[in-house]
């Protein structure tokens, strides 16, 4: 176990003793060199106190917690706080303490468009990396909305040479999250229409074959015919399923979980809403209880009231998703989808037929406003944090995500005079 400020105090001095004939031991000195050496004094320790931890609505969310930090500034230990807790070193005064996000539904940025990607676009992309970083961003499941084959397996292999340039303080590319080809032609929102397709082994094995292990997660709709095989087949190999661009109703919905989809791909949008004689989705999902629900909380994709509604329906399901485009890092205005035009206006992204696409607002931008809605800060770090993990890693919790972490790494959350919640880097 590491003490905090622990001292090594050497028993055996062979400095300055204050007597002119140096080291007591002078007539047996070639004694007094073979004895054993003391090991160096341990590291310093370093302690923060009263922290609290992100956890889901209702959880213990005004805990206050300690931390301990080796002389490297890794966090060795942590336990919550007790009447004989020191409150002399390092106070936090109740600020919140994280792991960077994990975004799962992000489309490109900086000009570029993920099933766009080719190797000149490399640099570019390392750069959108870098700002994602800044941007309180650890990891993303770069999403390749639906595009023809060609396109979407050339991206998937600029992502393969990308992964290979990562270096620390850069945001890591997960697997790809395929959104698409297997949608709802009713609730296709803004992919294109051309490039949809039907739910069979061989259209799947045609776009991935050779990118298994590197693809996380695939939106679908359960209710094509052929989705069944599809799904079990996306299982086998590892990859989370989820539900979206669908017209599933809550039966379809449920027979979908059971067989091992695990996720709504942005929840409410592009799929039936939640009503009170036809539940849909979302009424199932709640229902089940163990299904991630992708929410994009800008307030324009979903209304604040809903957002807040759903978090307490499922306050341990809520996933924070960007779903930022290309235009991400860019100031609003018009700018190129594909073939397309993309009108971006206070970050929201619709095409010239008014159809919602997306936004440009960074995913930490999603904590600051569901925190605003709800009045629950610590559930809305956790929504961005630690949920989308446990959807990749499937067992992870506050504890393990921030044991062994650089302090350097981490995120510190303060609620200003105004009450709006900031975050810095919390070294």
């Amino acid at each position: 176990r590491f003490h905090r400020w622990q001292i090594g105090i050497a028993a055996h001095h062979h400095g300055n003793t204050g007597r002119t004939r140096g080291c007591c031991h002078v007539r047996f000195r070639r004694d007094c060199q073979r004895l054993p050496h003391r090991p160096a004094a341990p590291a310093l320790m370093r302690r923060i106190t009263n922290v609290r931890l992100p956890a889901p609505l209702g959880g213990a969310t005004k805990r206050q917690h300690w931390l301990d930090l080796n002389i490297e500034g890794v966090v060795t230990a942590l336990g919550p706080m007790g009447s004989g807790t020191s409150q002399a070193e390092n106070n936090w005064n109740g600020d919140w303490i994280s792991p960077r996000g994990i975004d799962l539904q992000i489309n490109g940025g900086l000009g570029l468009a993920f099933p766009e990607l080719t190797p000149h676009d490399l640099p570019r992309l390392m750069e959108l990396l870098d700002l994602l970083w800044s941007d309180g961003v650890e990891a993303i499941a770069p999403t390749l909305v639906t595009c023809g084959i060609k396109p979407l397996r050339n991206a998937l292999a600029v992502l393969r040479e990308a992964r290979t340039q990562h270096r620390a303080g850069r945001c890591r590319l997960l697997g790809a999250h395929l959104e698409g080809p297997f949608l709802a032609e009713s609730r296709r929102g803004a992919h294109p229409r051309e490039h949809l397709a039907s739910p069979t082994l061989t259209a799947l094995e045609t776009r991935i074959n050779g990118f298994e292990s590197e693809i996380s997660l695939m939106t679908l709709a359960p209710e094509l015919v052929g989705a069944d095989a599809v799904i079990q087949r996306l299982r086998d190999l590892g990859i989370t399923v989820a539900l979206g661009h669908s017209a599933a109703n809550a039966n379809t919905t449920g027979q979908a979980f059971s067989q091992g989809v695990g996720m709504l791909t942005h929840a409410f949008n592009a799929m039936p809403g939640l009503h009170h004689r036809a539940p849909g989705p979302i009424g199932e999902a709640c229902r089940n209880g163990n299904i991630a629900l992708g929410l994009i909380a800008d307030g324009v994709h979903v209304d604040p009231t809903m957002a807040v509604l759903l978090q307490r329906l499922a306050p341990s399901q809520i996933v924070l998703v960007s779903d930022a485009l290309a235009p991400y890092g860019l100031a609003d205005g018009t700018h190129r989808w594909d073939e397309r035009t993309l009108l971006v206006t206070k970050g929201t992204c619709r095409l010239e037929d008014g159809t919602l696409a997306g936004v440009t607002l960074p995913q930490l931008e999603g904590v600051k406003r569901l925190a605003r809605w709800s009045q629950e800060i610590g559930p809305a770090i956790w929504s961005a944090t630690i949920a989308p993990r446990q959807v990749t890693q499937s067992t992870c919790n506050i504890e393990e995500a921030l044991l062994g972490q650089p302090l350097s790494d981490l995120l510190r959350w303060t609620q200003n005079a105004d009450g709006d919640l900031q975050w810095a880097n919390a070294a």
